[in-house]
């Protein structure tokens, strides 16, 4: 059995079906999306309903009709792989050999819910996969192994989760045969070394200038595409896609201020550093290179952001 949701689930489900007999795809509800708010399945049952996999998608995961639709199904194993819900003990276990999960991190690095984007944000030179036996606890299970992949030191949340999904793909086919033989062992996990990866919120997205200018170009990458990073110009919201930490002199400001703004870039002033704004899309219109905002006469030297 399957448990997964996004887009970044898709190859590790492809991997499994090939691999095993997959007898079920267990996703979250279809919900509201895009600027109509239609209801739109996810990435998961897209892609399990074309290899023809029953997909159930449960509301509820406690009231026990899970764990009964796995029992019936007489389960050997359950992969889990950014479900976004958290299994009670009924389900971890129902089947025979309990629920695997492939979780992003290097555990007990940055358990929980965003562990990709808080990688990132944090400024991490290093993450990757753990191949985990769950239990009742938040992602505290025994890991069976570890892989490490680099971060880029431009590189977006949106862009480390491909390369993570393409690893997460290669261990469905090497390591999960490995672990279903008994050729690997589970260690238990040092907890007084966990960290911790919470859902990102909405005061999570705003930019705070005050921080050096490393510090935000890494909430920037952590926070793209989604949900996205954004401050204020006036009275208007403002996203941020893409910025780079500048080298060099520039012009003094206080934090959030724009020291520079011309055809060649807009530089904002941060606690410490400058920031020069790469990507930027203003409250109502399309994204584009930051200095159209100069273009428009929509930005100017001495404007303050947040």
């Amino acid at each position: 059995m399957f448990f997964g949701t996004p887009a970044l689930c898709v190859p590790s489900l492809m991997a499994l079906h090939e691999t095993t007999e997959l007898v079920g795809v267990v996703c979250q509800p279809d919900r509201p999306a895009g600027r109509g708010m239609k209801l739109t399945p996810p990435a998961v049952k897209l892609a399990a309903e074309a290899l023809g996999v029953p997909v159930y998608q449960p509301t509820k995961v406690r009231n026990g009709e899970l764990e009964a639709w796995l029992r019936a199904r007489d389960v050997d194993l359950a992969l889990v792989l950014a479900y976004g819900r958290i299994l009670p003990e009924g389900v971890l276990a129902a089947p025979r050999l309990g629920c695997i999960n492939l979780h992003a991190s290097l555990l007990p690095a940055y358990r929980g819910a965003a562990p990709i984007h808080w990688s990132v944000i944090q400024g991490e030179a290093v993450t990757g996969l753990s191949l985990m036996q769950m239990d009742a606890g938040l992602d505290t299970g025994p890991v069976y192994l570890r892989r490490e992949l680099s971060i880029g030191p431009d590189e977006t949340s949106g862009e480390l989760t491909e390369r993570l999904a393409a690893l997460a793909q290669a261990l469905v086919r090497e390591a999960l045969p490995q672990l279903i033989r008994g050729e690997l062992s589970a260690e238990p996990q040092d907890a007084s070394l966990a960290t911790y990866a919470p859902p990102l919120t909405k005061e999570h997205q705003q930019l705070d200038f005050s921080l050096g200018a490393q510090a935000v170009h890494d909430w920037i990458r952590g926070l793209t595409p989604q949900p996205g990073a954004r401050t204020r110009l006036g009275e208007r919201g403002l996203k941020i896609a893409r910025a780079r930490v500048m080298v060099g002199e520039c012009p003094s400001g206080a934090p959030g201020e724009v020291v520079i703004a011309d055809k060649g870039g807009v530089v904002v002033a941060c606690g410490q550093g400058h920031l020069s704004l790469v990507t930027a899309q203003l409250e109502g219109k399309k994204a584009g290179p930051a200095t159209d905002l100069v273009n428009g006469r929509q930005l100017k030297v001495g404007d303050r952001l947040g």
